[in-house]
């Protein structure tokens, strides 16, 4: 039973706990860490990491998708973002890093206010295969799915993204209502949905049809959805009513397995440890992935909100300066010298899995948790 408290005569709420005020508890076995499976599949496709990219233009490019995916892990293009939107978006990151004559955040905002163009995103997709990625995948907001699907599925991507802030089972729009389940049930091919926040939407997504669902808006350093919507999401609580949602959609459908995927206030191994502890399948990453080299933020990492032409809910962030970006394999599988626990993000997974006595993914949901916040 959820912890529920009275904030006020006639008004209640629910207690949530987020990613650092939960533990890990090691049982009585332990495992070596080399015996370990960190793998993921989602429909036919399997992945060495619970991993998906997050989708924004700082770290995902053709080209860098392409690494994402040799490394382990499912790479998204922003089928709305500069790729889609520009013939060569390379050209424009010096304006949207600051290095042009107007803020950061303006310049990004003018950046995106340019027409998107289906031949564009049709031409990024092709631009991934011939990189290399064998698993395409792209994300659309729900305002704009119905209008770029088509061309999105005739360039051959293999997993559809449905992204948004906060997404349910039917967008309404005076222009023309997105259904997701009608929508998803005419498609061949896995489709990612969210974000959610709680037990009800997270079992509304699921009967959608959808392979998977996104937990979580992307909270990271940069993002102001809080105070910009008065929107929070205690991760550790929501993965936890996913999951329970995904339990008992499993028992309604007599066996549909639908992926849990956690997308936010994800910055260390020991974050996406408690994540998967909590019962998420996999973790969507963005901040941490900023910090590669070979990313074409250069160091700095947004997301899509950051674009709104009239709300914008999240700003640029520097994460780190050019001279101290690492290649993006010491970041994702090691080995590094860093202690932070910002490097080697599945090593420490696959660590924390083998402290704790389980062997798989689907195992170390069930680990045990304790409450355990420090400081004030």
């Amino acid at each position: 039973m959820r912890d529920i408290v009275e904030i006020g005569m006639g008004k209640t709420a629910g207690r949530g706990y987020y990613l650092d005020e939960v533990a890990l508890v090691p049982s009585r076995r332990t495992r070596a860490a080399r015996d370990v499976s960190i793998s993921w599949q989602l429909d036919a496709h399997e992945f060495a990491l619970p991993l998906v990219a997050a989708p924004s233009d700082a770290i995902i490019s053709p080209s860098s998708a392409a690494l994402v995916e040799s490394l382990g892990g499912l790479a998204v293009l922003n089928g709305e973002g500069l790729w889609a939107r520009y013939e060569d978006p390379n050209a424009m990151f010096d304006e949207a890093l600051g290095e042009g004559e107007l803020p950061e955040e303006i310049a990004l905002q003018r950046l995106y206010a340019e027409p998107l163009r289906p031949d564009l995103l049709i031409a990024a997709i092709k631009a991934q295969r011939d990189a290399g990625v064998g698993v395409l995948a792209v994300r659309l907001s729900p305002q704009q799915t119905a209008e770029l699907a088509d061309p999105a599925l005739r360039a051959g991507v293999d997993v559809l993204v449905i992204q948004g802030t906060v997404v349910s089972a039917e967008h309404v729009s005076q222009r023309q209502p997105l259904n997701l389940k009608t929508f998803i049930a005419d498609l061949d091919i896995p489709v990612i949905v969210g974000g959610c926040t709680n037990y009800q939407t997270a079992l509304h997504l699921m009967r959608t049809g959808a392979a998977a669902i996104i937990v979580g808006y992307g909270a990271n350093a940069g993002a102001t959805t809080p105070s910009v919507l008065g929107i929070d999401v205690p991760m550790a609580t929501a993965i936890a009513e996913a999951a329970a949602a995904r339990r008992d959609y499993l028992d309604e459908t007599g066996g549909r397995y639908v992926h849990v995927i956690a997308h936010g206030d994800l910055t260390t191994g020991g974050d996406i440890a408690k994540a998967i502890g909590c019962g998420a399948d996999a973790v969507m990453l963005g901040e941490p992935l900023a910090a590669g080299a070979e990313m074409p933020g250069r160091g700095a990492y947004w997301d899509h909100t950051v674009s709104h032409p009239s709300l914008p809910r999240s700003a640029l962030e520097q994460v780190l300066p050019a001279d101290e970006r690492v290649m993006l394999s010491e970041v994702l599988i090691g080995p590094t010298f860093d202690p932070s626990g910002q490097r080697n993000l599945f090593g420490a997974l696959r660590r924390a899995m083998a402290k704790c006595g389980y062997s798989t993914v689907k195992e170390f949901q069930r680990v045990e948790l304790t409450l355990a916040r420090r400081g004030g």
